[in-house]
């Protein structure tokens, strides 16, 4: 890779370029959020820039999305699959950040087990920080690039430790790591064209995801 470009630019290249458009079979996207406390002070600006991306989904069109977040210490919910993002935005303004610990471990296995139920295109997550253990946490992330179902990690702060870490789930996915900022937008509807499907596969307006297990996500997301 050129180190003169940014890494978004790297990862468009790439992609373009070896033409993985296999990812997107489907149409369906998975948007995950940290809401624990460490979000909190930032929350209200962050929903305004995570609303803006969930604008930049409904522009790019074919695409059925999932709202999944966590916080607590055991809470992890997923909305029905919508195929208006403007109704998970809507919903997200809605969530409050609660202390707990990340569970990107959760968001992952979720992910995976969707997929394989019906092709995810990608997963995109925002949050700060992690605190699981990467070694448990890299792995689920190379099952999904297995998938070519990318995971897009996007960074709230500065903390190295924890770019480190989203950079190998990025990598190991066959994603792409940013930074969230006032830009994330544009850089999502960059990466969403890559994973657009070529192929429009209809699906009901809100469908139940999967009986949650103790270690997964579980459905319809509220305050």
């Amino acid at each position: 890779m050129d180190p003169t470009r940014s890494d978004l630019d790297n990862f468009l290249a790439d992609m373009t370029a070896t033409k993985k458009s296999s990812v997107a079979s489907t149409g369906r996207l998975i948007f995950a959020l940290d809401a624990t406390m460490s979000r909190q002070e930032t929350w209200d600006a962050a929903c305004q820039m995570q609303g803006d991306m969930f604008r930049t989904v409904a522009s790019i069109g074919g695409l059925n999305v999932q709202l999944v977040y966590y916080r607590g210490l055991d809470e992890c919910r997923a909305s029905r699959w919508v195929t208006d993002p403007e109704q998970l935005a809507k919903l997200m303004v809605k969530i409050s950040c609660h202390a707990g610990h990340t569970q990107i471990g959760k968001i992952l296995t979720h992910a995976k087990r969707e997929t394989g139920l019906l092709k995810v295109a990608a997963t995109v997550f925002v949050g700060d920080a992690f605190e699981e253990e990467a070694d448990e946490v890299v792995p689920l992330a190379q099952q999904l690039g297995q998938l070519n179902a990318p995971v897009f990690m996007f960074q709230e702060g500065n903390s190295t430790a924890v770019e480190h870490v989203f950079r190998e789930i990025a990598k190991a996915s066959g994603g792409a790591y940013c930074r969230f900022d006032s830009g994330s937008a544009d850089q999502l509807r960059e990466l969403l064209k890559l994973v657009r499907p070529s192929l429009s596969v209809a699906s009901p307006r809100w469908k139940p995801v999967r009986a949650p297990t103790p270690s997964s996500c579980s459905a319809n997301s509220s305050s």
